[in-house]
């Protein structure tokens, strides 16, 4: 039998959510991931709530381990929740089957990862191609973008060379191109920066810093000082849990 209370209690809160969703670009509710490692459970993110506005920048914090990487990932579609819910530009994603995920990840979302993910068997300028083609965009366009988004990082140059030709700096600026080659309204970054020279990190913290400007929605997993003095709210992860938040506007 369900308890009426409890069913009452739960329809509330989806309906507030459902009122909300449309005032925040990502609207998450009590997020729980846990992960399997052997005999034990590891909870990666806990009850985790958050909302995010258009255009503002959020620069997460925390030791390594604390499960900032999971919360991107969660706030972006790349994992699903083991309970709560994820909005991101009004639709409920953390219901999604994994196809119409992938599709909206593509048009919606712009990932950049600490370790790059490019394709290994793919230039520089087919990389960044390569997410304009999945959404259908004509071969002459894909080319035209990708070359205008090279251009932008520097590396007009290097658009025919492999990832293992490139430098770490310069795969990451071929990260960031792809990630913004469907000019998708939020990015989501993991230590953008991370192991990277010095002239290569201040470019790449610049080019956050412009995409501020263009009201770009920005999360980031980050122990960088300069893009933390970028962030709108300054987000303070540990145990899976957020322990503090700053406004710093």
């Amino acid at each position: 039998m369900v308890n009426k209370e409890s069913s009452d209690e739960k329809n509330d809160v989806e309906n507030n959510l459902d009122f909300e969703k449309d005032k925040f670009v990502i609207l998450a509710q009590n997020l729980t991931r846990d992960y399997e490692i052997g005999e034990f459970i590891v909870r990666a993110v806990d009850n985790v709530n958050l909302k995010i506005k258009n255009g503002e920048f959020i620069v997460i914090k925390g030791p390594s381990g604390a499960g900032k990487t999971t919360l991107l990932n969660l706030l972006g579609g790349l994992d699903t929740p083991n309970s709560g819910v994820v909005y991101s530009n009004g639709v409920k994603i953390s219901a999604m089957e994994e196809e119409s995920l992938a599709t909206f990840r593509l048009i919606n979302s712009g990932f950049i990862f600490q370790n790059y993910n490019l394709i290994s068997t793919l230039t520089a300028e087919e990389n960044v191609m390569f997410p304009l083609s999945l959404a259908g965009v004509e071969l002459k366009k894909q080319r035209e973008r990708a070359l205008e988004l090279l251009e932008k990082m520097n590396l007009s140059d290097r658009r025919e060379h492999l990832p293992f030709q490139l430098s770490a700096g310069e795969q990451q600026r071929v990260a960031i191109a792809r990630a913004l080659a469907n000019d998708p309204t939020v990015i989501l970054a993991d230590e953008p920066t991370a192991n990277l020279d010095r002239k290569t990190s201040e470019f790449i913290r610049d080019c956050f810093k412009e995409l501020k400007k263009e009201g770009k929605t920005i999360v980031i997993a980050t122990h960088d000082d300069f893009l933390i003095q970028l962030a709108d709210r300054l987000i303070t992860f540990e145990d899976g849990k957020i322990v503090d938040e700053i406004n710093t506007f």
